[in-house]
């Protein structure tokens, strides 16, 4: 009898174990696209992916491009990442992105999204010294979702960005530790592509001319590490910040040796105002960790 009590209860557990694992595999498989977005996967001619704000993000990495700075040769997960992003606002959609071009494509580009009706919100570098030249020209505009999509679509083909292809899975191994910098930045990070990723979400709302702007549409803090040999790593991104917030974070990059490579907008009418300060630096990956969480320290310091 009590060998049957613990095989029922051996089997119990493991009903219960199987339900929590199905759950977590459920939890961690990426969200269906909805029928409605699929007439804007067709006409970006390439399959998006849903994000947390019931948006569909589009990633197209400049893996045509050969670029490097110093050392390091540049992947496409660490600087080179173009995409765009929809958000349905009633009938209509917001459409905001980020297109990593190099200089004799910037113009052509810019032409073509005007003709589609496509509105421009900056033209910048977010990096010193690289070779080539890359420009990064951010997008930010409202109307008809798939309409958008073909303009983006069209002036995308002025350029020698790759067509979709096959997600390679990523193997999650690192020359770097990445539980030691998780731990440091007291974040969490993804690996993508060779790059160990994290996105820091501001605490606010962020609105712009009147709708709500998720964090995945280009307004949360990224910071970016690529392994450059064993325990060594470039890093870049960007810190998003409120005005009273860039030069405590200025000070605090340039106090742990991480070069400010820009400082501007990448938005038109956002509210609260926001500012896009980017950064580079190789070193040891766990002391420039360290130098990355006393800036988003200040971030927090400033805010009182």
């Amino acid at each position: 009898m009590d060998f049957l009590k613990g095989k029922s209860a051996a089997v119990s557990l493991g009903v219960i174990v199987s339900c929590l694992l199905a759950v977590s595999c459920m939890a961690q498989a990426p969200q269906s696209v909805p029928a409605e977005w699929k007439q804007v996967e067709g006409a970006m001619g390439r399959a998006g992916q849903m994000q947390p704000g019931d948006v569909l993000k589009f990633s197209m990495p400049r893996s045509d491009l050969k670029v490097t700075l110093g050392e390091v040769t540049i992947k496409p997960g660490l600087a080179l990442g173009s995409w765009v992003a929809f958000k349905r606002i009633g009938s209509e959609a917001m459409v905001m992105g980020d297109l990593v071009l190099i200089e004799s494509e910037v113009n052509p580009v810019i032409s073509k999204l005007q003709e589609g009706g496509i509105s421009e919100a900056a033209l910048h570098n977010h990096l010193i010294g690289e070779s080539p030249r890359v420009m990064y020209l951010h997008v930010a505009s409202q109307g008809e979702a798939a309409k958008m999509a073909r303009a983006i679509h069209d002036a995308l083909a002025l350029t020698k960005t790759p067509g979709p292809s096959p997600q390679a899975a990523s193997s999650g191994l690192l020359e770097i530790n990445q539980k030691q910098i998780e731990q440091v930045l007291g974040k969490s990070g993804k690996v993508n592509g060779g790059i160990l990723q994290f996105s820091v979400p501001r605490p606010e709302k962020i609105n712009d001319d009147g709708t709500e702007i998720p964090s995945s549409m280009g307004v949360a803090t990224a910071i970016n590490f690529q392994p450059v040999g064993k325990n060594r790593a470039a890093i870049t991104g960007d810190f998003v910040l409120i005005a009273r917030e860039v030069n405590p974070v200025i000070k605090a990059l340039r106090e742990n040796g991480i070069k400010v490579t820009a400082l501007h907008s990448h938005m038109l009418t956002e509210e609260p105002r926001l500012f896009f300060m980017h950064f580079w630096a190789v070193d040891d990956a766990s002391t420039l960790a360290r130098g990355l969480r006393s800036a988003l320290n200040q971030i927090s310091t400033a805010r009182k």
